[in-house]
């Protein structure tokens, strides 16, 4: 069997996987390498893999927020997905709040200032506000930060322009080719679609994988002194796991991944891999017996943590029903980009 992950970036240079094999009852794992070009990227993962099955972690949303899907009428991410034409305007994220729309909804394309900018897309949205821009798995737990929601596309931990990066350079490729992909926790539990021949994908969250994999947080995982600190524990969890690293991993955790800036990439495909692993040998895949996120919003894989949401369950719409009235602004038109 082939596990890993792959660190995605709108920054080609800072896309970087780590591989696993398992033979013999170990898993021997590789040192982080790039993960090249994106459209080809599933068929030259199942090629390596042989007939053998393959489970792969990617760092970009699989799925989209519920209260959206509910307003734009979409009940089954990968049909939608499969659907999208990669020239379409919904990948170039909005320059204005103008521009946004339920076929348009990534925004700020560049930065933007000026307080409740979140707000005011939700608004764009038909939303009720910003909290509904999140998928439930978005939301902090009790052991780990929240992630960005998906169509907020400013700040340092923002995920929507690699996701739809990923979506049209690397999956709609692979699907319109006819490639055996599954995605995960769509096509059913994780280890059950594992098959010889097939690929799974499944959205993976390093801080998540940390939580998971009993390493603390500490520090920054941007400097190299903090990560070469974490080396132990890793490897800790790593002969919990029965995984082995080659020569040029070792090294690289024992120097911290290296000085140059896409030392956190290396480092977070590593800890990925490392999560697909644990999954793939026993531990739950973590999907809540909800079939909105089985269905539309997706998960982390191995999170078993409930999420920390304001938001009451009798407020959710219900499922890919009407959509909810329009909540109009008390401007005539919405704020520019840049206006308070």
């Amino acid at each position: 069997m082939l596990a890993g992950h792959a660190d995605w970036s709108v920054d080609a240079r800072k896309r970087w996987m780590t591989l696993a094999r398992r033979r013999a009852g170990h898993w021997h794992v590789t040192a982080p390498e790039p993960v090249g070009e994106p459209s080809n990227l599933i068929e030259r993962l199942l090629v390596r893999a042989g007939n053998a099955p393959v489970g792969f972690g990617v760092d970009f949303p699989l799925g989209l927020p519920r209260f959206y899907a509910t307003r734009a009428g979409i009940g089954d991410f990968r049909a939608w997905l499969r659907g999208l034409d990669p020239a379409s305007p919904f990948f170039a994220p909005c320059a204005s709040l103008g521009e946004v729309g339920l076929e348009r909804p990534f925004y700020p394309k560049s930065s933007i200032a000026g307080a409740g900018q979140m707000a005011l897309l939700a608004e764009r949205l038909g939303l009720s506000g910003a909290d509904a821009l999140r998928r439930d798995v978005d939301w902090p737990t009790a052991r780990r930060p929240g992630a960005a929601p998906l169509f907020w596309t400013m700040g340092a931990n923002q995920c929507g322009k690699a996701g739809l990066a990923a979506w049209r350079d690397c999956l709609l490729p692979a699907m319109r080719a006819g490639l055996p992909l599954d995605l995960w926790p769509y096509a059913g539990r994780f280890v059950d679609v594992l098959a010889g021949g097939r690929i799974v994908l499944a959205e993976t969250y390093p801080a998540e994988a940390m939580v998971q994999l009993g390493i603390p947080r500490l520090g920054s995982k941007r400097r190299q002194a903090d990560r070469a600190g974490l080396a132990p524990a890793i490897g800790t969890a790593m002969v919990r796991l029965g995984a082995v690293a080659d020569d040029g991993l070792a090294a690289m955790l024992d120097n911290g991944f290296g000085a140059a800036p896409d030392g956190e990439d290396r480092f977070d495909s590593l800890l990925g891999a490392l999560n697909v692993i644990a999954v793939i040998d026993g531990a739950p895949d973590g999907v809540p017996d909800d079939p909105v996120i089985r269905a539309v919003e997706g998960w982390v894989l191995g999170q078993v943590d409930p999420p920390r949401f304001p938001i009451p369950a009798s407020d959710r719409p219900a499922p890919f029903g009407p959509p909810p009235r329009v909540r109009r602004s008390r401007r005539a038109d919405p704020l520019p980009a840049g206006s308070g």
